[in-house]
């Protein structure tokens, strides 16, 4: 199952990336395709590195649970949010987004583990 996740991922990458270099050698690098290839590369870039240092940090102890799969939802609605405020209002106000996105599963995982304190109000 796992392969094939991979592979229909790598395959949607690697079409996307197709997309976006014929988009560039037709003068047009700022189209919708080499944006939306930027903004999926970031984001399932972003989940590597998460679910990477996630695992890691778990396994030495620093954090005492991690759920990656959680990362999904978030990913998702920053993904959409990222794609809409990049075509809108440009690339840095896109980065401003996915900067965001991190700093919000940052959040979770912080809670998740007890880091912020008792945020449920429970005694």
């Amino acid at each position: 199952m796992t392969r094939w996740v991979l592979a229909a991922l790598g395959t949607v990458l690697l079409l996307g990336l197709a997309v976006a270099a014929a988009a560039r050698v037709l003068g047009r690098p700022g189209s919708r395709a080499s944006i939306l290839v930027s903004v999926v590369a970031s984001w399932l870039g972003a989940w590597i590195l998460w679910s990477f240092a996630g695992g890691l940090l778990v396994r030495g102890g620093v954090l005492t649970t991690y759920h990656g799969a959680l990362f999904a939802p978030i990913a998702l609605l920053g993904a959409l949010a990222h794609y809409r405020v990049y075509v809108r209002a440009g690339r840095v106000e896109g980065l401003a987004v996915f900067v965001g996105g991190q700093l919000a599963w940052l959040a979770v995982v912080l809670v998740q583990n007890g880091a912020l304190g008792d945020v449920s109000g429970g005694r």
